[in-house]
């Protein structure tokens, strides 16, 4: 049975492989995209997000949400993922609309007519996500879990202290950790434990249509590590979702720093704990990672 999901995103390149992924796997059903802030602005990651799925001609509604962060300024990385948010292939602009412009009443809706409880899985700033929590305290009994890319039990990859979906929205990351929903977190520290080498471009371009779109985001992406390989860091969140027992999970207390010069986002991960609401991705064998990557891949067209 597939697990019905709600993806909240800031597309950004990884953003595109997790979705692309995440759109034609068969144990995930993507019932809604919800865009934010992040990556690019926001008319830049809706816009990003409705032409991936038209360029899948999927059946998957789009809408926008929060364009700014609770509290702090934004923050984008345009010299990561280009100007555009996936910069290296030209996707033809969208003609269907919006299914709504306030994304976080779009999925409180969805979630109290679910007949099944929920997977939220934010892979950009967790803005919507808290706004959602705070809002509209009667969907938490109709949230399975939350499978998040962000955070990080080490160093940080926008400071030396925090990771960037985390730093660009700390109040609304504290909010979601403190929530007591059950989170998953696919942090920096799963993504620098392996990586898409780039030996294994021209494979992937030459397996399909989707393949091809990839390599082609995949030459300007400029993520952390680049020249060992790529860290495609969103699609951790949907591998563990399709193949959990891949992964080193390890429960935790996960606390966001609020303030401070230099810690600012920081996420301080505890993991003297025996029972939590929190699990933390650790580790994957390289090995594991890239044959499972490529499983994901065949079954996109």
């Amino acid at each position: 049975m597939s697990i019905p999901i709600i993806i909240d995103t800031d597309p950004g390149i990884d953003d595109a492989a997790a979705i692309s992924l995440a759109l034609h796997h068969p144990q995930l059903d993507v019932q809604l995209i919800s865009t934010v802030h992040g990556n690019v602005p926001l008319h830049l990651t809706t816009r990003n997000a409705q032409q991936l799925i038209e360029y899948f001609h999927a059946r998957v509604p789009v809408a926008s949400g929060a364009a700014s962060p609770l509290i702090q300024k934004p923050v984008h990385a345009p010299h990561v993922h280009g100007e555009s948010g996936m910069a290296g292939y030209a996707f033809d602009e969208p003609t269907t609309p919006l299914i709504s412009n306030n994304s976080v009443e779009t999925m409180k809706d969805l979630l109290l007519q679910s007949t099944t409880p929920m997977t939220l899985v934010p892979i950009g700033p967790l803005t919507n996500i808290a706004l959602l929590l705070k809002m509209y305290s009667e969907v938490h009994t109709y949230i399975h879990q939350i499978v998040l890319m962000g955070g990080s039990a080490g160093p940080g990859n926008i400071t030396p202290a925090a990771e960037f979906n985390v730093y660009a929205d700390p109040e609304a990351a504290h909010i979601v950790f403190q929530s007591g929903i059950p989170i998953v977190m696919a942090g920096l520290d799963i993504a620098r434990a392996s990586n898409l080498p780039h030996t294994l471009l021209p494979k992937i371009k030459d397996m399909n249509q989707t393949g091809h779109m990839l390599y082609h985001l995949f030459q300007h992406y400029r993520g952390e590590s680049f020249l060992d390989g790529l860290n495609v860091y969103d699609a951790y969140t949907m591998m563990y979702l399709c193949y959990p027992d891949l992964f080193t999970v390890r429960p935790a207390q996960v606390e966001v720093e609020l303030s401070g010069t230099h810690a600012r986002g920081a996420t301080f991960v505890d993991f003297n704990v025996t029972d939590s609401s929190t699990h933390v991705l650790m580790d994957i064998q390289a090995e594991d990672f890239q044959a499972a990557f490529l499983e994901m891949l065949q079954y996109c067209p």
